[in-house]
């Protein structure tokens, strides 16, 4: 493809506001170069000359960007509990500052959920979420923080409204000072070592995928990475049976705190 890669990534932030220095180079680098091709198009400079008059390859090149399988407050009921009685719940047991793990993250969605919940009550220069995934890909994903509407419709509007920018009308990118606030770190929940001290674990709709026998090694490590009486937030499809054989006692439906 001709001319500057380096000079293509800085146009492409200034029209969509799209940093792909957050996507491993070599990997975008050829998909993209496949996309501007099938145009019939060989330089960087006419294809980006080209899609700020040409809405339709505009919007092409966004979607073909963007991440369509995350979603935002899933199962917003649980979030509603999370904020009316479990946050509540865990600052008085351990005061403001809170240490929060999101684990097996995926695309992001989970942990800056959190933030922006959090931020009803804390200043985003006080939050912290530790945030890890086993797919460094995914992570990458993640940092660039860029999202279709679908992902969204489960937030509340008041968060789309203030903490993402319209790249268009399928596509939105989440605010820098959200993105902050997310510490993302590559981890195997089988075999590496688990944060310690935490007051808050989030771990959704990933367990589904495990072994009885890993489950219950996973749940043992997430017990003993929480203090004792902080809480496991877990998904709609895995509520654990007998949680006091592993620690825990029911604290809300998806809640379980350390005993």
């Amino acid at each position: 493809m001709v001319d500057s890669y380096e000079v293509f990534k800085d146009q492409i932030l200034k029209l969509t506001t799209i940093d792909l220095n957050s996507y491993k180079e070599r990997q975008m680098k050829r998909r993209i170069d496949a996309l501007i091709t099938k145009h019939n198009i060989d330089s960087y400079s006419t294809y980006v000359n080209t899609i700020k008059t040409d809405k339709v390859l505009y919007d092409e090149f966004v979607t073909y960007l963007t991440i369509n399988v995350s979603e935002f407050y899933r199962n917003p009921e649980q979030w509603q509990i999370l904020e009316k009685e479990v946050y509540p719940y865990l600052t008085n047991q351990f005061g403001k500052k809170l240490k929060i793990w999101s684990a097996a993250c995926s695309t992001g969605d989970e942990p800056y959920s959190l933030v922006m919940l959090l931020s009803k009550f804390l200043p985003l220069s006080q939050i912290k979420i530790i945030a890890t995934d086993i797919d460094k890909q995914i992570l990458e994903k993640a940092q660039c923080g860029l999202y279709s509407d679908k992902s969204l419709k489960g937030l509340p509007q008041e968060f789309v409204t203030k903490y993402f920018t319209k790249i268009n009308d399928k596509s939105y990118k989440i605010n820098d000072e959200i993105k902050k606030c997310v510490e993302f770190r590559k981890h195997d929940l089988l075999k590496d070592s688990y944060p310690d001290s935490c007051d808050l674990i989030v771990c959704r709709n990933v367990l589904i995928y495990f072994t009885e026998e890993a489950k219950i090694e996973i749940y043992k490590k997430f017990n003993n990475a929480l203090k004792r009486e902080g809480i496991l937030f877990v998904g709609s499809t895995e509520q654990i049976i007998q949680p006091q054989t592993l620690g825990f006692t029911s604290h809300k439906s998806f809640f379980y705190k350390k005993i």
